[in-house]
């Protein structure tokens, strides 16, 4: 396992979830959630939190359908990847697959008490957490950085 924080960025329209690890990829925790709607102002704020934070890589959850496909969700957070990508270099950038982060991150809250309405912009935060521990395990077991790196395109 390599040693170094890593962020988690889970990519929606209206909000963005990011999340963070500690420095021993132990555990992952909600940072904050970013609005999505005004994309040049998102990759700000992405770039300023991976200032702040110097991850050893980014990590963004690629949403795919439960066949394994990628629709026009995936081809829209591949483009945002990519400008993230070119905003954080040198940092990398790395795609992994996502599905079902969502679902589990707000049965989760569901089950600890936190409402649908209230918990929308924690729900985010929550699914970048999940994004994060999965990514996290895939290394632990793996031995390999998890998912697929963005290319610069500079």
């Amino acid at each position: 396992m390599r040693r170094g924080r890593r962020l988690a960025v889970d990519v929606g329209d209206a909000r963005i979830g990011v999340a963070s690890s500690d420095p021993d990829g132990l555990l992952a925790t909600p940072v904050e959630t970013v609005p999505g709607r005004d994309v040049p102002a998102a990759q700000r704020r992405l770039a300023a939190l991976v200032a702040e934070y110097e991850p050893l890589e980014v990590v963004v959850g690629l949403p795919r359908s439960l066949s394994g496909g990628e629709g026009p969700a995936a081809a829209k957070v591949r483009a945002f990847a990519t400008q993230l990508a070119g905003n954080v270099h040198p940092v990398p950038v790395r795609l992994v697959d996502e599905r079902m982060s969502t679902v589990t991150a707000a049965q989760g809250m569901r089950a600890s008490g936190v409402s649908a309405k209230k918990g929308r912009s924690r729900i985010d935060q929550a699914a970048a957490v999940v994004i994060l521990q999965s990514a996290l395990e895939t290394e632990r077991t793996s031995g390999g950085p998890p998912g697929q790196c963005v290319e610069v395109v500079i």
